[in-house]
């Protein structure tokens, strides 16, 4: 295996992105990345993320991304049309970009990948190989994306690698259920809401052991097949509750008030509204529960990076700012000693 591994990471302002390039960095990696919003890289520019290799371009751009990949092993698609718009029209041609690179360089592509794949028909319980037929229009084009890797794997073009893990929840994860729905960013938290039904599970991921079980599984190259999918365990939320009960302990606050999501008033919004007519789409993965199987990954890397419930919700409303900052350096506040316990 190369000392000098490169990886391009397309997206790596961004959570998901910017979780794998920092995990990648920290296994001895060399990060490109590449940036098309010059503001961008001047605010993401802190701790491991200054030794990045900062390349301006667009991933729409099938020359910018052909020349940040020359040379690299690895390009990692973490990136999504600015501001989520117009995903029907630019998310596969992103994506042709990429495999184009990888096609010259000889990359590894690594997709994240998301339960939105995955219809009615296969719940509770998908596996690598359930057949992928979803009722929404991110589905479509999610599982669109898979099938594209699928193929020119198939063709000896390229080798692409998909992890698939539950909702995205920590530092970072600014367009998450977690940070869209259940509490607001930026504001001390008086209330938490519950997006799901009582009693029905659901499967969490947290952003920093995604990024390592993806840094893993790209540790042993030999290993994987030219077309890999695995599935995470992450964090089940067997009953619905117990984000929401992690939530108060972090905040020192048990009994801060539970509400539940307003999917009524969501639905009536969804016609005018696209972020409400994205909530009303997979209202479905909330109403039923959906729990992705890791056996397979278990086998191959003998276990699941795991960080516990409460310190990984305690580090993401951190760096939320959900949580008061410390006035006095030498006096902790409960919250604070809260967070440091869980930690």
């Amino acid at each position: 295996m190369s000392e000098q591994r490169t990886a391009l990471v397309l997206g790596a302002t961004g959570g998901v992105g910017g979780a794998i390039a920092a995990a990648l960095a920290g296994r001895g990696w060399t990060i490109r990345a590449l940036y098309r919003n010059p503001a961008r890289p001047a605010t993401a520019r802190t701790g491991v993320a200054r030794h990045y290799d900062w390349r301006h371009g667009d991933a729409m751009s099938a020359g910018d991304v052909a020349a940040a990949a020359a040379g690299a092993e690895l390009i990692v698609h973490a990136v999504n049309p600015p501001g989520y718009r117009n995903w029907g029209r630019l998310v596969l041609p992103m994506l042709e970009n990429s495999i184009g690179a990888a096609s010259g360089s000889g990359a590894r592509i690594l997709l994240p990948g998301t339960v939105y794949n995955y219809g009615p028909d296969v719940l509770p319980a998908p596996t690598e190989e359930s057949p992928q037929n979803p009722v929404t229009r991110k589905g479509r084009i999610r599982a669109a994306m898979e099938a594209r890797l699928a193929a020119a794997s198939a063709d000896g073009a390229i080798t692409a690698l998909v992890l698939r893990a539950g909702d995205y929840f920590g530092p970072g994860a600014g367009s998450s259920w977690f940070s869209q729905a259940m509490v607001r960013p930026g504001r001390p938290l008086r209330r938490v809401v519950q997006p799901g039904c009582e009693g029905i599970g659901h499967q969490w991921a947290y952003l920093p052991d995604v990024a390592e079980t993806a840094a893993r599984l790209l540790d042993l190259p030999d290993v994987l097949p030219r077309f890999a999918r695995f599935h995470m365990h992450g964090h089940w939320d067997a009953d619905g509750r117990q984000m929401v009960e992690a939530v108060r302990r972090a905040a020192a606050q048990p009994d801060l008030p539970v509400r539940c999501l307003p999917w009524r008033a969501i639905a009536l919004a969804a016609p005018v509204m696209p972020l409400a007519r994205e909530l009303s789409e997979v209202r479905y993965l909330w109403e039923r529960p959906v729990r992705l199987n890791n056996t397979r990954l278990v086998c191959t890397l003998g276990g699941e990076p795991h960080t516990p419930l409460d310190e990984a919700v305690g580090s993401t409303l951190a760096a939320l700012g959900c949580l008061p900052a410390v006035q006095d350096p030498a006096v902790e506040s409960p919250q604070r000693l809260a967070v440091a316990a869980a930690s």
